[in-house]
């Protein structure tokens, strides 16, 4: 659940406090932090994809199809590198599948043969809701 607000100036007076307070700690601790790990890697994806992008014209002015072709390679990595990398720095999902509480393979009694989504979840309670009277 993301901050509010508040909580995250909240938050950012207490790091202040801590770096005026206890600089060595607060350098060991941030060079811990997976976060400053993860942008240093989406600034060095930055750096080889404009490798890739002076690649890929050198390739073509000098003629060697190849070194254009392994330019366009270095961009698409490069963007892959730095798009997991930005996911994970904001902890986002990684497209890694997460069951609640069923194991998988298994259905429910109500389940018309497929496991529902959350978005699916939330039609069926508003369709519900409508059948019943309710608002929508």
């Amino acid at each position: 659940m993301p901050l509010s607000e508040h909580e995250q100036r909240q938050l950012e007076q207490i790091e202040q406090a801590l770096y005026a307070e206890h600089p060595r700690f607060a350098k060991a601790v941030r060079a811990a932090d997976p976060r400053v790990h993860y942008k240093r890697r989406v600034v060095y994806a930055a750096v080889v994809f404009v490798s890739g992008v002076v690649l890929l014209p050198v390739g073509i002015a000098t003629s060697f199809i190849a070194i254009s072709v392994i330019g366009f390679v270095i961009m698409l990595a490069s963007c892959y590198w730095a798009a997991i990398s930005y996911r994970r720095m904001n902890g986002m999902a990684t497209g890694k599948i997460q069951f609640s509480g069923r194991k998988a393979g298994r259905k429910d009694k109500g389940s018309r043969g497929r496991s529902r989504t959350g978005m699916g979840n939330r039609l069926d309670e508003r369709w519900r809701r409508r059948q019943e009277g309710g608002d929508s």
